[in-house]
């Protein structure tokens, strides 16, 4: 259930070199800054741009007023991937079950983050992107090219083997990866798909395959806009 602008509970991912803070109800919502005090500046800083996606799933988000309506209730010791640049580590709340009602919630957020991707696309067309600091940087093909490779992983990270058509566009396979995301998740919620892999690994839970999901497809959705020129 959303919370109160008043009361948002936060977790903290913990690395060597980076730390990462997410709202636990909002997925999507996730930033990272050198430190705790970093991070949690970076989340508020980005309050309305995750408005502006909520928006779209009409769920009631409202954004805080200050910093200290955050309320730390875990914090995770972070990986090799945390230092890499992505949350890693599952909060022990993506544990739970999901029940109808709250994969229809968690469904229309991962939806409206797909939407704030495309938006993010179809502005860039015919734009320049400006590049990083060593001259590094996608292009629109490229992030779209991680972003397929990226939703196969999750998917199988989930337990749901993605099939393609053969010879599809980059734009089909984006809308069958995501077709093959809303089928996937309601098994995997009731409990249908294997909670291991076939090698003994734990599979990832539907909250923290949404989670990491609408983390990334924010994080590109930004990135791009950001980038533009």
């Amino acid at each position: 259930m959303a919370q109160s602008p008043n009361k948002i509970e936060v977790y903290f991912e913990i690395g060597k070199k980076k730390t990462f803070v997410g709202a636990l109800a909002w997925p999507g919502w996730c930033r990272s800054g050198r430190d705790e005090a970093s991070a949690l500046q970076a989340l508020f800083d980005y309050r309305k741009r995750y408005e502006r996606v909520a928006r779209t799933a009409q769920l009631g988000f409202q954004p805080p007023t200050d910093v200290s309506a955050f309320t730390i209730v875990e914090r995770l010791q972070g990986d090799a991937t945390t230092d890499f640049g992505a949350p890693g580590m599952a909060p022990s709340r993506d544990g739970q079950p999901v029940d109808d009602r709250e994969l229809q919630r968690l469904l229309s957020v991962l939806q409206a983050c797909w939407q704030a991707f495309d938006s993010a696309i179809l502005a860039a067309l015919g734009k320049e992107l400006r590049k990083g600091p060593r001259g590094g940087g996608r292009e629109i093909d490229g992030v779209i090219s991680h972003m397929l490779g990226a939703d196969a992983g999750y998917l199988a990270q989930l337990g749901w083997k993605l099939k393609l058509d053969v010879g599809v566009d980059s734009r089909q396979a984006l809308d069958q990866t995501r077709q093959a995301t809303l089928e996937a998740l309601g098994p995997a919620t009731r409990g249908e798909l294997p909670s291991r892999g076939p090698r003994g690994g734990i599979r990832w839970s539907p909250r923290y395959f949404v989670r990491r999901s609408a983390w990334h497809v924010l994080d590109h959705a930004w990135e791009i806009e950001d980038r533009i020129i």
